[in-house]
């Protein structure tokens, strides 16, 4: 062993311990590092990593009728490992901008920690269930096509939900091909029973029908004695 003179105050120590050593070969992988990869040179994503010069980006608009003034959510993506078979999309940091400046300080405060989570790595996906869940304690409102959105803090989760599906880090949930054929056999024959018109306008659900509690889409009607969800399939008889 080879001696090092220290020229430098030393300001912090650590001493390693055998636990230390122990727990640091016991450590899970990181977020996204395929089985049995050891390659030095695959980047994955964490807080330290620098920003580049450029990053890809997408904007997305959200006009709510409880606001005169539209938003615009701007998702930017680092590319990481690109050309590599370890190739990957993430999201780094997203902006919001708006003209209402009463959303001033919760937008700042919301972009910030946001932006903190996407740059930490790991799994970021449970924002957007976290985002969903707020309810505005005034009500929610409507989108058009029957859609129910609690708050704007939801919208702005499914807004990150389709981002995320976007660029593969969530699954697009699909309906099989069976279900969907049983949809929309079982549409049919209740608007040519009924004969009524649309819900809301550019909608495909006949008017009366009930709030669906699993896709918050009113297109809940009843059909052969069961409450059934014209848009997600969604029955009470299963």
């Amino acid at each position: 062993m080879s001696a090092h003179k220290i020229e430098k105050k030393i300001v912090n120590f650590r001493v390693e311990t055998p636990d230390d050593k122990a727990a640091a070969k016991a450590e899970p992988q990181r977020d996204g590092a395929p089985a049995g990869s050891h390659d030095a040179k695959v980047i994955w994503m964490h807080e330290k990593l620098e920003r580049p010069e450029m990053l890809i980006g997408s904007t997305y608009k959200i006009k709510t009728p409880v606001s005169d003034h539209a938003m615009y959510v701007t998702i930017n993506d680092i590319v990481l490992n690109e050309g590599t078979e370890h190739e990957q999309r993430r999201p780094f940091e997203i902006f919001i901008n708006s003209k209402n400046l009463d959303h001033f300080q919760w937008i700042v405060a919301l972009t910030r920690i946001i932006s903190a989570v996407f740059r930490k790595g790991g799994d970021v996906t449970f924002l957007v269930e976290e985002l969903k869940a707020v309810f505005d304690p005034r009500g929610g409102y409507w989108q058009s096509g029957g859609k129910f959105m609690p708050s704007i803090i939801a919208e702005l989760g499914h807004v990150i939900e389709k981002h995320l599906q976007s660029i593969g880090l969530l699954r697009d949930p699909e309906m099989d091909e069976h279900r969907r054929k049983l949809i929309e056999q079982k549409r049919e024959e209740y608007e040519q029973r009924q004969k009524q018109q649309d819900a809301f306008a550019k909608s495909h659900y006949p008017q009366g029908a009930q709030l669906c509690t699993k896709c918050s889409t009113a297109a809940v009607v009843m059909m052969d004695g069961c409450m059934t969800c014209l848009n997600c399939g969604d029955s009470k008889c299963g």
